[in-house]
């Protein structure tokens, strides 16, 4: 029997090894996954504001003798907002940046133009356009959840990667923390609107 003791120690040892490694790999690739949907969430959210975005400003240029350069600053961050895509499975933090500061952008353009509509008494009493601007409050509020999701589902993913020995097994399969969502730069000064 104490022939056999040091093959069965090898073993069991090898047995652990490939266990920890695969458990590691397993629970790695599912978070990854969740942060993936969370990411395609986030994008849904998006996506679901600019396309009432489209409408709202149909229903303002049809309702107001409206400031052309508010509705013009208005598509065009639209435009640029929809032409960003970005691959969740290789998201880097200066993706990340890049299509915060354009979302950002069209959020800033956004409260421009509903600060600027409140000139318009015939239009605030529209009920289509109250009913867009209920559904664009709904995506705001969407879109934050969206984004606090997958900053969790991050925060989930680059915790298990980043302990040890996690650390050594994240290095060998290739898996790379994900970046998180922050507030865009200028995010904490309210939007200036002049008439």
């Amino acid at each position: 029997m104490k022939k056999w003791l040091p093959l069965i120690v090898i073993v069991v040892l090898v047995f652990i090894g490939y266990r920890m490694v695969v458990g590691f790999n397993n629970t790695a690739v599912k978070l990854q996954e969740n942060v993936e949907e969370a990411w395609g969430n986030v994008e849904t959210s998006y996506q679901r504001r600019n396309d009432l975005i489209g409408n709202l400003v149909n229903t303002v240029k049809g309702a107001a003798d409206f400031e052309k350069s508010t509705l013009t600053a208005v598509v065009e961050a639209r435009a640029k907002a929809t032409s960003m895509n970005i691959d969740p499975s290789k998201i880097t933090p200066a993706q990340l940046a890049e299509f915060n500061k354009v979302q950002g952008g069209l959020s800033g353009a956004l409260k421009s133009l509903l600060v600027t509509v409140e000139r318009y008494p015939d239009l605030k009493a529209n009920q289509s356009f109250l009913k867009l601007q209920d559904e664009l409050a709904s995506t705001e509020n969407q879109i934050l959840t969206a984004r606090t999701r997958f900053n969790e589902g991050a925060k989930v993913y680059n915790t298990h990667i980043k302990t040890f020995p996690n650390t050594i097994f994240a290095g060998w399969f290739g898996f790379e923390d994900k970046p998180y969502f922050s507030a865009v730069e200028g995010a904490d000064k309210p939007v200036e609107v002049k008439f």
